[in-house]
């Protein structure tokens, strides 16, 4: 942790949106989710937000009660490629976030490792606080999870909110970021190209 007590949370799957990152931090419900977010005690805003690559590959799996469908999760294995959004968080917003995503109260104690993975426990789903290393000297941590979760599609509007994100800075054209995430484990037989290019262009 750096001495002003900021860290870096990278996320890869719907909070790539800043907006949706925004109802973690300000409270708020975000579009097409089925549940209103508490929001962390320090409502400041992400101090810096970077774009970022993370080594390995992107997963879909398990059954999220916020969009339905699967979720994404992060693996450090294979070759590839994991496009991420990195948010400068103050400790206590990243233990709030962290929180509210294991469906806890606000200000539930979390203790952060000095380095390694800290597994916090508070969720069945994302149970991992995994350690990618540092940015400006400061702690990059994503959350992960320690189970292997049945691979399942995505919900469209949970795809919706990511390619929200992914067009956000990221300099991915249409051909780049349906490849992307066509290429992700658990997209079929739902997710094919061409409908991967409806969501990116609704009503097409």
């Amino acid at each position: 942790m750096s001495d002003d007590g900021l860290v870096w949370y990278a996320s890869f799957g719907s909070n790539l949106s800043r907006a949706r990152l925004g109802c973690y931090i300000s409270g708020g419900t975000p579009p097409g989710a089925r549940r209103s977010y508490e929001g962390c005690r320090d409502r400041t805003p992400p101090r810096d937000h970077r774009t970022t690559t993370l080594p390995g590959h992107l997963r879909f799996a398990g059954e999220s009660t916020v969009w339905g469908g699967g979720m994404a999760f992060y693996s450090r294995s294979g070759e590839g490629i994991v496009h991420a959004r990195a948010y400068l968080l103050g400790v206590e917003q990243l233990v709030d976030l962290v929180a509210q995503e294991a469906r806890q109260p606000v200000g539930t104690a979390l203790a952060l490792a000095a380095d390694g993975p800290t597994r916090h426990g508070l969720s069945a789903v994302y149970d991992v606080l995994m350690d990618l290393g540092r940015l400006d000297g400061r702690r990059v941590l994503t959350l992960s999870s320690s189970r292997h979760h049945p691979l399942r599609p995505p919900s469209r509007a949970y795809l919706r909110t990511m390619v929200d994100g992914l067009t956000d800075g990221f300099g991915l054209d249409e051909d780049a970021l349906v490849g992307y995430l066509a290429s992700a484990e658990g997209m079929l037989p739902t997710w094919p190209e061409e409908a991967l290019r409806k969501v990116l262009t609704p009503g097409r």
